[in-house]
């Protein structure tokens, strides 16, 4: 099971104002972005871990002991073709989250809102980090990567997260699961990136990605 340990050296302004909701607020202090991106990197922990296993897509099973059977009619869509597939999970850890907390209740609302909105960017970072490093790695065995499903996403119900915890090895990096199924720390992810055979400069069409999937078109987080 390998672990992602890289440094994050920044996190992504434009990101952090996207998921705060303030797209449309121009006048907002940039300053106050910039500031809450530093105070959540100096606070981060970053890491990542995953595991690769194969998979049979006629009958969305993921081979592993025991094996998982994948609900969903989107996530089963979105693996057609796939061979393998990768279970992962990432974390920026407690402080970031527990410092949100503090400023809540000092009452210090704007800068909560936009160092959890920091918070979200720096673990998708993570988890982009990730995918960039496995890219060459599960090209040099033939395969290329599908975009990476959390459970949630489409009708892939998030019943299904202790599984992705166990499949991922999310435990080894202190990820786990609230009776409610929230993961904790709350700024972790989990998910799954699909591995097809590249063959002729041919794969597998690609559904739908990211906000372009989701049906709520007047979401303030939503990309533009």
């Amino acid at each position: 099971m390998p672990v992602y340990n890289a440094p994050l050296l920044s996190i992504d302004a434009k990101e952090t104002r996207r998921y705060a909701g303030l797209q449309k607020a121009v006048d907002f202090d940039e300053e106050k972005i910039l500031a809450a991106c530093e105070d959540a990197r100096l606070m981060a922990a970053p890491k990542g871990i995953w595991e690769v296993y194969d998979y049979d897509c006629e009958n969305q099973i993921i081979k592993s002991a025991p094996p998982c059977t994948i609900q969903g009619q989107k996530i089963g869509q979105h693996l057609a073709g796939c061979e393998k597939i990768i279970a992962l999970s990432a974390t920026v850890g407690e402080e970031v989250e527990e410092e949100v907390t503090r400023r809540f209740n000092a009452g210090e609302y704007s800068t909560a809102v936009i160092m959890d909105a920091a918070a979200t960017a720096a673990v998708e970072q993570i988890a982009d980090g990730m995918e960039k490093a496995l890219t060459p790695k599960m090209a040099a065995q033939g395969f290329a990567m599908k975009w990476r499903f959390s459970p949630g996403y489409g009708d892939w119900p998030l019943e299904q997260q202790p599984e992705l915890i166990r499949l991922a090895h999310a435990d080894k990096i202190g990820v786990s699961l609230s009776s409610s199924l929230m993961l904790m720390p709350r700024k972790s992810i989990t998910a799954i990136i699909g591995l097809y055979r590249k063959q002729a400069e041919t794969a597998p069409s690609h559904s739908p990605h990211g906000c372009a999937m989701c049906n709520k078109t007047d979401c303030p987080s939503r990309k533009q």
